[in-house]
């Protein structure tokens, strides 16, 4: 299949969008797990866990009940290869999860299913079936931003007086890298969800619901496909409280 050039930092009219039409995305009353794998391509244990992750592509679940993202962190790009797709700001993420006691320590590779430590992945597990009705997340996704609007199930899923941040990331797929040193040097590792950017902001309340529309980030990358997951965590917090996600 033959590769194609991506910029979004120019409008992704044709792209995320049909004519003019925002795309929507809707998650539903019951919250969408939001998957997150953090990896690095100078990690010779991370391959299999890319594998994995990749093999949600064709999970009939896919955006319905799980969404799921590869967080690249930089602290291994000190052995010889720097991962392009690498970020501090990541490996920053993770680091939080281990202080807030979601985890023990902070490895690649390393999962996290709605905010928790997940290793399920090891023994072929499900994601689970856990599903609580929390609300609905929409995403309404533009040439130049995401308008996103939470709506709650009830006190049980956001207060009237909580603060709510919102987080959009957008994800290539389909992408190859040729190793040429460090712990993979001669392999070509091949990734999915790859979290080319992000972006946040806070969400407003309005009457029932929250509000809030963030800029699409700048992307430049290599990549068969696009999409798009958006998540709410309460304020101060990463752990999600409802995710919704989709194809461009």
């Amino acid at each position: 299949m033959r590769y194609l050039l991506v910029c979004l930092m120019i409008p992704i009219s044709g792209i995320a969008a049909s004519g003019n039409s925002p795309l929507l995305f809707a998650s539903g009353d019951e919250r969408v797990a939001l998957v997150e794998l953090y990896t690095s391509e100078g990690c010779s244990s991370c391959p299999p866990a890319d594998r994995w992750l990749s093999g949600l592509r064709d999970d009939p679940g896919l955006w319905s009940r799980f969404a799921p993202l590869a967080f690249h962190v930089d602290y291994w790009d000190y052995l010889g290869w720097r991962d392009r797709f690498a970020s501090a700001r990541y490996a920053d993420r993770q680091r939080r999860y281990a202080r807030s006691g979601k985890a023990r320590t902070v490895y690649t590779p390393g999962f996290f299913v709605n905010g928790e430590e997940w290793r399920g992945w090891y023994g072929g597990r499900s994601l689970g079936p856990e599903r609580p009705v929390v609300g609905t997340l929409e995403a309404r996704v533009g040439d130049e931003a995401v308008m996103l609007v939470f709506t709650p199930a009830g006190a049980g899923a956001a207060n009237d007086d909580a603060g709510l941040r919102a987080t959009i990331a957008v994800l290539g797929m389909g992408i190859a890298t040729d190793v040429a040193a460090g712990e993979n040097a001669g392999r070509r590792l091949e990734h999915d969800f790859v979290v080319l950017g992000d972006a946040e902001g806070a969400m407003h309340k309005t009457g029932p619901r929250f509000e809030t529309s963030i800029a699409l980030p700048a992307v430049d990358a290599l990549a068969r496909r696009l999409a798009i997951v958006a998540w709410i965590s309460r304020r101060g917090e990463q752990q999600p409280l409802q995710a919704v996600g989709g194809y461009l």
